[in-house]
């Protein structure tokens, strides 16, 4: 017989769950041919015989198919941990930044294997999947975390079962409902940009909220920009790298650095901008001299923004004090990253120039016209924005920095 009956000591629920308790299962067992050979699938374990009969008939149909190839055993015996093992490795590698692999697999270790990482990957079910969410959500994590984790988890299994490791994919048949994530933070304004750069005259901050608020450069971008691409004579700096992801805390030298995220550009240093420039190199200069003369060591890694000492600075320090600075100088929240929006929105609503403005973040024309919500078709791009110059950019920085500056609310003496 295709479906056979047995009794077990410790029976499963619905939702995969042992119950303690013995019961009746029932196993699937399927003969069919290919590549001339008589061959065998099958699955046992089922809770119901209605469950055993739909997984009967999806698999005829299925080895029917010349093309479908079912699980092997060893596949079949694989559990959700020692498939997201392999997976993320396979997948990360290939698909994703150093940064989001490193996201998957925290959120894998911390979020899904305590929770569904013992359970065959064949035997997990939708239940299996709501109740992890359940938990999660109990545990007090945020919406947003747990939809992350079913983004993760859904991901992967869909790929397990273009493997043929799986017949379905249980997490799209979830009923759990995800409630709304919290919102971005807005851009900031003109107005509460005077008031964040007027809190951060002459501290550290100063430098690295120009090149975030007023340039638009990522935080890995500011924290790996080097004197030999800053050019104080001709009035330009150049966005050719970046920090290593994941620096270990501790480094002194950075021995090479990662190449940026998106395109190489150069950006002009603005007439209201380079004093900020050349407040830096007198800081670090003074920091070196101070350091030398009383007998301590200066890592010169050439770093337009680092440790008093010359190290790196790690991205995930700097972003959390960022958080902090924002806090004590009573100023609405935002993360770092969203000083880069404030200076695409603003450089936009100022000039009406989203492509410029994408030239200067480093973002294709799809992409600025996606975050600042407008058109992005192209036929909307007259040609002379088809090839932008330094003085288009220019053009564009000076709008946005004048505008900004212009009141001499923020300045230098």
């Amino acid at each position: 017989m295709a479906i056979t009956e047995r009794t077990v000591k410790n029976k499963r629920n619905s939702s995969g769950v042992l119950t303690g308790k013995p019961g009746i299962v029932y196993d699937v067992n399927v003969k069919y041919h290919s590549e001339g050979k008589l061959k065998a699938h099958s699955k046992k374990g089922f809770a119901t015989k209605s469950e055993a009969q739909q997984y009967e008939a999806m698999m005829k149909n299925k080895l029917s198919n010349p093309s479908y190839v079912p699980p092997t055993a060893s596949q079949r015996r694989m559990t959700v941990r020692e498939y997201l093992a392999e997976w993320v490795e396979r997948h990360g590698n290939a698909n994703l930044r150093p940064s989001t692999k490193a996201s998957y697999e925290s959120h894998i270790r911390n979020h899904i294997n305590p929770y569904i990482g013992d359970v065959y990957l064949g035997q997990l079910t939708p239940a299996m999947l709501d109740d992890m969410f359940a938990k999660l959500t109990e545990r007090g994590l945020s919406q947003s975390s747990v939809k992350y984790a079913h983004r993760i988890i859904g991901v992967a299994l869909e790929h397990a079962r273009k493997y043929h490791y799986i017949e379905s994919n249980p997490a799209r048949d979830i009923i759990t409902k995800f409630g709304k994530q919290g919102k971005t933070p807005e851009p900031y304004t003109v107005e509460e940009m005077r008031q964040l750069l007027a809190s951060a005259m002459g501290n550290e901050w100063e430098l690295i909220i120009i090149l975030g608020g007023l340039y638009g450069l990522r935080l890995s971008e500011i924290l790996g920009l080097r004197w030999r691409n800053v050019d104080l004579e001709n009035q330009t700096f150049s966005v050719v790298e970046q920090l290593p992801f994941a620096l270990p805390a501790g480094t002194t030298y950075v021995s090479e650095m990662a190449p940026v995220k998106s395109s190489e550009r150069t950006l002009p240093i603005t007439n209201l901008t380079m004093p900020y420039f050349i407040r830096q190199v007198w800081r670090q200069t003074n920091q070196r001299i101070l350091l030398e003369s009383s007998g301590e060591d200066y890592y010169d890694n050439d770093l337009v923004i680092a440790k008093p000492n010359g190290c790196p600075e790690r991205r995930e320090r700097v972003s959390a004090n960022f958080g902090q600075f924002l806090r004590h100088q009573g100023l609405r929240h935002i993360r770092f990253h969203d000083l880069r929006h404030s200076a695409a929105t603003n450089m936009h609503e100022l000039t009406g120039d989203f492509y410029t403005v994408g030239q200067i973040l480093g973002h294709s024309l799809k992409g600025i016209g996606i975050q600042l919500g407008i058109s992005n078709n192209m036929e909307a791009v007259t040609a002379q924005y088809v090839d932008v110059r330094l003085e288009r950019k220019s053009f564009v920085l000076n709008s946005y920095h004048e505008k900004l500056l212009e009141l001499g609310t923020v300045g230098l003496e």
